[in-house]
């Protein structure tokens, strides 16, 4: 069974132990650091280069989406967990727009939190209903169609918003992941977004709307 290599970052010191505790009891998931401020968390995450990295929303010195900036920027393979106490919808919105890998609430059950890590490691995209509903909400764009994609953007798009990586996608499609990679810049280019977390809540918006 692989062991998925967690680093945590918060600047609260019960919420830190709480959750390393927690974590250090469930036989598939390694603690193998932490830290108390985004800038720490960078450090940790650059040196032990972690399979996913759940970094407090509001920290000191750097917070966690500064500190996924950096992550996606310098090309990390990191996976990340955005945790928040904050359930609106501005910062859910800021962790898709910054790329998160995932969202979840301090306030649900800490076994929620667990759940999340794991699906964040193997590659979906997790993030609250409330989250999918404000997209739906209050994005302020022209409302794309799923007629301007073809069969097989439609079928790539799907495959995106369920949370498969490209490669997962190539091989659920028997495509290369280039081929995989020009499907998604056409699809971004249709939609008017410029990432994959972008892509999918248009695709949940499409879906809602009874146009997907």
């Amino acid at each position: 069974m692989a062991v998925i290599r967690v680093v945590l970052a918060d600047d609260h010191a019960l919420v830190l132990e709480g959750l390393r505790t927690l974590l250090d009891a469930e036989d598939d998931i390694e603690v193998i650091g932490t830290a108390s401020d985004g800038s720490r968390a960078l450090d940790v995450i650059r040196a032990m280069q972690p399979d996913v990295a759940v970094l407090d929303l509001q920290m000191p010195v750097m917070d966690g989406l500064a500190c996924l900036e950096h992550i996606r920027a310098e090309g990390l393979a990191t996976k990340v967990l955005v945790l928040s106490a904050f359930n609106d919808g501005d910062s859910m919105q800021s962790a898709l727009e910054h790329e998160a890998d995932g969202f979840a609430l301090k306030t649900e059950p800490p076994q929620q939190t667990i759940a999340c890590i794991r699906q964040v490691y193997r590659g979906q995209l997790v993030f609250p209903q409330a989250a999918k509903r404000w997209l739906r909400t209050h994005r302020q764009r022209p409302s794309p169609s799923s007629a301007d994609l073809s069969e097989r953007e439609a079928e790539v798009l799907s495959l995106v918003a369920q949370g498969l990586t490209n490669t997962q996608i190539a091989v659920r499609l028997n495509v290369s992941d280039n081929t995989v990679k020009f499907h998604l810049q056409n699809i971004y280019q249709k939609l008017d977004v410029s990432n994959r977390t972008e892509a999918a809540g248009v695709f949940y918006k499409l879906r809602q709307e009874g146009k997907g």
